[in-house]
């Protein structure tokens, strides 16, 4: 079995290696995920500028339990309307070297159904 602290190293150079290709410019930024076992953050990044557009967290929003696939979705669905809100339509979704199953999927789904685009 791999320990955690390997896991989490791995996905930092899967991140590295993704953040290469990627990048978020005014036209399409870059919309980020980050899970923790409890949690689940996305924000919407414009890297040339360096300013976050849009931010939505299980912390911020007040979800009783945000390590699962409900709050998740929720989470989407709140990081899109505040992207929208800003003039954002067409985001590059960046995973943060997690798979994408699970949590990740249903936040970028929701984050679709909501009206983003990628």
């Amino acid at each position: 079995m791999i320990a955690k602290t390997e896991r989490n190293q791995i996905r930092s150079r899967v991140h590295f290696r993704i953040r290469e290709k990627i990048s978020g410019t005014p036209e399409r930024p870059r919309l980020n995920v980050y899970r923790s076992l409890n949690h689940i953050y996305a924000q919407v990044i414009d890297d040339t500028k360096g300013e976050t557009l849009a931010s939505a967290s299980t912390l911020a929003a007040k979800i009783s339990t945000g390590g699962n696939v409900a709050a998740a979705k929720e989470i989407g669905k709140l990081v899109a309307e505040q992207a929208i809100a800003k003039g954002v339509k067409k985001v590059v979704f960046d995973r943060g070297g997690y798979l994408y199953h699970g949590r990740i999927k249903a936040l970028a789904d929701a984050a679709r159904e909501a009206g983003l685009d990628f």
